[in-house]
């Protein structure tokens, strides 16, 4: 294929969510023509999934300014950049009008199955850079096709793909013959189905993050109304002065508020906190109730359910044919790891990185958005706006705006880990990593419901 060939092959961008989105549109501001390839039937079809869950970022920190430029001759309403979308809103109102707006250059319903270089598997080095990729698809009726084209983006995210329970990474023992019983999902309490899921139950919430909070709050409220209701919260590490996010000191002010609503949760008896505690094992008691334990052998109360919030993880299968660089631990590219890295960093900002950082061994390819931060959870669609517009600078060969940093981040009050595991915290911080405590700390009081209390 002729160089000419090849620059006019378009630049495919793997799934349709913000940042896939976003990438697209970037790369139309470079006159660079994107085909954007997504799994699901239409716009943001992960981020549709917890459609019921709202932003902690406001309006104006999740729409990127290439896309707003796409949309404004449309006669599309920006909405009040001060206010806090819903999963649902960020779909409807931002992602499925932009997507619109690409209109054939984004094909629904085609799955990406793999990705290699035109007739090299990732042994061969001979010739290997001059040949486009190609991508295989299977569509939503089955039948399979192939594309080529000159780069490959994956921002396909990581959603699909939830950690399992087990303190080890590995599903625990009994896990996998409980599904019934266990979601990965923040569940939706507005539905009367799912409410009454959880209503007058005890549920074990298994995580320490944003999505742990979330879920503490709402059963939390949902206690309020249906006695009985009782949240046993399990973390892997133990309890520091950052258990509860920033607070009031987060710059971003909701994500701070909804730290301080799990805190409350705790305080008012609607949930009780163990700390320390690896799931080995899920099994069933006499009265068909779940038990977590621990690979010392320590039992959880039997609970009703079990919301499992332990992180996502990429699914590189597809890509497998590829020469990426990944770090070993995350999962994330070599050079973006140490910037995100949640052994080492607590509650700093992650600093903005672009084309350079999310560079493989294989040219011309990029893993972007939370596909780009692996395992690690504290991705923000700031971020990702940034790498989309730095990668589509570079595939331009405008290596000085790609370069740039255009970025300023807000300070996290996502904890992400620092210092030893199980640890106890000697001393509060101020602002500090996550210090572990004892092997098993209770906290809070019992629930003085009944049915279902510790």
């Amino acid at each position: 294929m002729s160089e000419q060939q090849h620059s006019a092959l378009p630049v495919a961008v793997i799934g349709a969510g913000p940042i896939g989105l976003a990438t697209a549109a970037y790369l139309l501001e470079r006159d660079i023509e994107p085909l954007v390839l997504e799994a699901g039937p239409e716009a943001g079809a992960a981020v549709r999934e917890w459609g019921h869950v709202r932003l902690f970022s406001t309006w104006d920190e999740v729409i990127a300014p290439a896309a707003e430029k796409l949309l404004a001759p449309t006669g599309w309403q920006r909405p009040d950049g001060s206010t806090y979308p819903s999963g649902a809103d960020w779909a409807e109102r931002y992602l499925q009008p932009l997507a619109d707006v690409l209109d054939e250059r984004v094909r629904y319903d085609t799955r990406v199955t793999g990705v290699s270089r035109a007739g090299r598997d990732r042994i061969v080095d001979a010739g290997r850079e001059g040949q486009p990729f190609v991508l295989h698809l299977t569509l939503s009726d089955s039948t399979e096709e192939q594309v080529s084209t000159r780069a490959v983006i994956d921002a396909s995210g990581t959603w699909s793909t939830p950690s399992p329970l087990g303190g080890n990474g590995l599903p625990a023992l009994g896990e996998r013959s409980a599904t019934d019983r266990i979601s990965y999902r923040i569940p939706n309490l507005n539905d009367p189905a799912v409410r009454a899921r959880y209503a007058g139950k005890r549920t074990a919430v298994v995580g320490s993050g944003a999505s742990a909070f979330t879920v503490l709050a709402a059963l939390a409220d949902l206690a309020e109304d249906e006695p009985g209701t009782h949240a046993a919260w399990v973390l892997r590490r133990g309890i520091g002065s950052d258990t509860f996010g920033g607070g009031e000191a987060d710059q971003l002010p909701a994500r701070g508020a909804l730290g301080l609503r799990a805190k409350a949760a705790v305080e008012a008896g609607h949930a009780t906190a163990t700390t320390g505690f690896r799931t080995q094992s899920v099994e069933r008691d006499g009265d068909d109730r779940l038990v977590l334990v621990t690979d010392d052998g320590r039992r959880l109360e039997p609970v009703d359910e079990i919301i499992a919030l332990t992180g996502l993880r990429p699914d590189l299968s597809f890509v497998d044919e590829l020469r990426l660089g990944l770090d070993a631990r995350l999962q994330a590219p070599v050079q973006v790891a140490p910037l995100i890295d949640p052994n080492v960093h607590s509650c700093g900002t992650v600093y903005p990185h672009g084309a350079r950082e999310l560079a493989h061994p294989e040219p011309d390819v990029y893993l972007l958005g939370m596909k780009s931060y692996g395992r690690a959870p504290t991705f923000l669609a700031m971020t990702g706006y940034e790498q989309a517009r730095s990668v589509a600078a570079a595939l331009a060969g405008d290596h000085e705006a790609a370069a740039r940093v255009e970025l300023i981040l807000a300070e996290t009050g996502v904890c992400g880990g620092s210092g030893l595991y199980d640890e106890a915290d000697a001393t509060p911080s101020d602002g500090g990593g996550c210090c572990a405590a004892p092997a098993t700390l209770q906290l809070g009081a019992p629930a003085t419901t009944t049915g279902g209390g510790c």
